[in-house]
């Protein structure tokens, strides 16, 4: 094992460590010397990588990013029916967030302290809603004198609600719970005829329930692990 490969190794051990004690402790509660015991290294291993606490917050945050905007991108991205893409977005997300423990503690670190940052994951994933609602209006994917803007403020209010129930109850990230919003969401937004063909459960490939293809740290999870990646 060369002594690059065991950096990079350790330093994927401590975003996950920090991630776990951040969701499980918060941020002020998360000590380094907890951080770096759940690594396996000592504090001073710890500093080599990371200058404080706060240097440890941001690594978190940041492969939480990468990993979300990519998850996004996998649902939204092609040019099929806008507004099952819009579905498939919903459980990328929520596939990522029930996996990954450094995606649920980077969005959590993001939102609680994106004021007057440059990074502010719900206002992205905002605009992805936003500009995959437009585009089914566009296509005429909507029912007749129904408002993109208004769809917009349900599945935003709906989504970031599941995902702050989900701190206390893993429960809510279920695949039931978003598959349920758009059983009831759909037939009341759609054309009717658009609504015939879509998928409130998503129409990609569906993976195990806690499966991850790659986690936000770098690191394969059991579908990276299969040869399952969907990148």
């Amino acid at each position: 094992m060369t002594k690059q490969y065991r950096a990079v190794r350790t330093r994927l051990a401590l975003i996950r460590s920090a991630a776990e004690q951040f969701e499980a402790r918060g941020y002020v509660r998360a000590s380094l010397a907890e951080i770096s015991a759940g690594a396996g290294v000592s504090v001073g291993a710890l500093h080599f990588h990371f200058a404080n606490k706060a240097a440890v917050a941001e690594a978190v945050e940041q492969a939480a990013a990468r990993a979300l905007r990519a998850a996004a991108a996998r649902g939204r991205d092609g040019d099929g029916c806008a507004l099952q893409r819009l579905v498939d977005a919903t459980h990328q997300v929520g596939r990522l967030l029930r996996a990954d423990t450094v995606v649920r503690a980077g969005l959590r670190l993001n939102t609680e302290a994106a004021a007057g940052r440059g990074r502010d994951l719900r206002r992205e994933w905002r605009e992805c809603v936003h500009e995959l609602l437009a585009e089914a209006e566009h296509r005429g994917e909507l029912a007749a004198g129904v408002a993109p803007y208004r769809v917009v403020a349900v599945v935003l209010a709906a989504t970031t609600g599941i995902e702050v129930l989900a701190r206390d109850d893993h429960g809510w990230l279920g695949r039931h719970a978003l598959t349920d919003l758009w059983r009831m969401l759909l037939p009341c937004v759609a054309e009717p005829r658009v609504a015939d063909s879509l998928d409130p459960a998503g129409s990609l490939p569906r993976l195990g329930e806690h499966d991850a293809d790659v986690r936000a740290d770098g690191t394969p999870g059991e579908a990276g692990r299969a040869g399952l990646a969907l990148r």
